[in-house]
């Protein structure tokens, strides 16, 4: 991108230029965006919701779960449960899951249908299945954030007990580990690098791509640590930023190929942030009743960016605490998903 001016230099997202899309939705971690203009979420009540683009919303689930209740229960319904949580479409369409809450890779039919693909690795439980991500060769790439359990306890600066396994023809079988709560990973345009989120070290870390889907050269991409909050969702845009989410202080951010770091969104201001910061930097778990009230109001709890419409400029941000999906326009295309090609 040497010669051409990035087009996210002083660009700085308004709130009043945000919208939002979506009612009375379930922990909308993540999202997909197809060309036609559907979104699809994910739902806490045990599968996907369809948002058409007519605005017409659809519950997709095989058994509807009622445990994810905020305000009965905030602590049972984020840590307990059905948690769909990463999604990826396979190469027919149907969805791959990333279920936070039953600790299983599953995929679900269009017709709602679910079947579990992986609850085990060596013999062993997985553990907490974060998100899933198909590539062009249509092997499907996992991240694992932990095997603490509940999951809150593993947000401490001290662990490192998460990694990435990779299903292809060989089966399924880790390619990495030893991460800080491994969160959403991206491959870039040509697939050479995998970009993963860690989400307690804070920072993003890649590693290279060999031809037979092993990683290593592992390095730390961009900045060391990112700022209050923690990383969560990260996504390309055609430039070459790493756009990402930070979970907790609700900030939008972006790497750009430079390695410098750019401030796009700041919702998460105030104390609730800032003993959020105290806590983790004991390197003690920070207790759950700071992290529940951390969050601003446009997404609380910030999670992931997708790009989608007919031009792929229009982002949509997922939360773990939200009920919408806030959307906006970008200054910049996203990089096409593999589906979208």
């Amino acid at each position: 991108m040497t010669g051409k001016k990035n087009p996210l230099d002083g660009w700085v997202l308004n709130s009043a230029d945000i919208t939002h899309i979506g009612r009375d939705l379930c922990r909308p971690e993540c999202i997909l965006a197809e060309a036609n203009g559907t979104l699809w979420s994910a739902d806490a009540r045990g599968g996907v919701m369809r948002i058409g683009a007519d605005g017409e919303q659809h519950l997709l689930v095989q058994h509807q779960s009622t445990h994810f209740n905020l305000n009965a229960d905030a602590k049972s319904s984020l840590l307990a449960g059905t948690l769909p949580n990463g999604l990826a479409f396979a190469r027919n369409g149907d969805f791959l899951i990333a279920n936070f809450g039953t600790d299983a890779l599953e995929l679900m039919t269009r017709n709602g249908r679910s079947r579990v693909l992986h609850d085990t690795i060596d013999g062993k439980p997985i553990g907490k299945v974060n998100f899933v991500l198909r590539d062009s060769k249509d092997r499907v790439w996992l991240t694992i954030s932990t095997r603490t359990n509940p999951w809150s306890d593993a947000i401490r600066s001290d662990l490192a007990d998460g990694y990435i396994a990779l299903m292809d023809g060989n089966g399924l079988r880790v390619v990495a580990e030893s991460f800080a709560f491994t969160n959403e990973i991206r491959l870039d345009a040509n697939e050479e690098y995998l970009y993963v989120a860690e989400t307690t070290a804070n920072h993003v870390s890649r590693l290279k791509v060999a031809p037979d889907g092993s990683l290593s050269e592992r390095e730390i991409y961009g900045p060391s640590d990112l700022g209050r909050g923690v990383i969560d969702g990260i996504a390309f845009d055609a430039y070459g930023n790493l756009w990402g989410a930070m979970c907790f202080s609700d900030r939008l951010i972006a790497i750009t190929p430079d390695g410098d770091l750019k401030t796009l969104l700041d919702d998460g201001a105030g104390p609730a942030i800032e003993q959020f910061e105290r806590e983790f930097q004991t390197g003690q778990a920070v207790s759950f009743e700071t992290l529940a009230a951390c969050g601003g109001t446009i997404a609380p709890w910030m999670a992931s960016i997708t790009f989608g419409g007919p031009d792929l400029k229009t982002v949509y941000v997922g939360s773990l605490k939200g009920t919408t999906i806030p959307t906006f326009t970008s200054p910049v295309a996203g990089l096409p998903m593999v589906h979208w090609r």
